[in-house]
């Protein structure tokens, strides 16, 4: 059985792993990939993984510099390393970087697992199509990740006044709490009177457009469905490993 068992892990995909962005995220995703891969396959087994993990700190300075070239440059270096190191699929662990998704997907030969492609899916498998999407700033106001979705028939709802405050609101909690490891109801109760506007705007649902926002909410907190972009992601990932 041993060997029956190493012949089968041998031939299955590996998944690169773009992550440290925040290392929070990067864990969670990894403790989930292998959870589901343990699950669907049972006995010892495990995701194959490789992980390239920035120091989030460079990555902020570039953002806050608007210095997205370099962003993209810095991700597809680690993307091609994820590469020769055997990576068959190259993923992203958070949702703000694919703005610099591009970069990566022209240095690599190997499929890029685009998050928006998963939430698009995930959405759809739940019949929703008019969403709301919370994330950093860049998420929430630049067209890169909305025209994503609206490839796969997904419509983003935004109300039709301050929306500049509620972003400038979510992105504060992202980056002065979560990607810190801080979680605290005063912001919890803020997001959710976000949720609350694009609900009132038409919203079906709403995307937790940040890999660490599922850490601060939950549907129970929430007036209307979440789509959670970590979960949709993994869930794509999964599917990958497991073909």
């Amino acid at each position: 059985m041993a060997f029956t068992d190493a012949a089968t892990s041998s031939a299955a995909p590996t998944l690169g792993i773009l992550g440290g962005m925040s290392w929070h995220s990067t864990a969670e995703y990894y403790r989930l990939l292998n959870t589901a891969v343990a699950e669907r396959l049972g006995g010892h087994h495990s995701a194959r993984l490789l992980l390239a993990s920035v120091d989030f700190d460079d990555v902020r300075r570039l953002q806050v510099d608007g210095d997205w070239d370099g962003a993209g440059a810095l991700l597809a270096e680690r993307g091609v390393g994820l590469e020769r190191g055997g990576a068959d699929a190259v993923l992203i662990a958070t949702n703000l970087m694919h703005k610099v998704a591009p970069a990566v997907e022209a240095a690599v030969s190997v499929p890029l697992l685009h998050i928006a492609d998963a939430v698009a899916s995930a959405a759809r498998s739940r019949g929703l199509t008019r969403l709301g999407v919370i994330g950093s700033g860049w998420v929430m106001t630049e067209s890169f990740y909305c025209e994503r979705l609206a490839r796969h028939g997904i419509e983003v709802v935004r109300p039709p006044s301050g929306w500049d405050d509620d972003a400038a609101t979510v992105d504060r909690v992202v980056f002065d709490e979560l990607t810190q490891g801080e979680v605290r109801a005063e912001s919890r109760d803020a997001v959710v009177r976000v949720l609350d506007r694009l609900a009132a705007a038409g919203a079906e649902g709403v995307v937790l457009g940040c890999t660490e926002l599922d850490l601060l909410l939950d549907e129970d907190a929430s007036p209307v469905p979440l789509v959670d972009s970590t979960a949709a992601h993994v869930d794509a990932a999964v599917r990958f490993l497991l073909g």
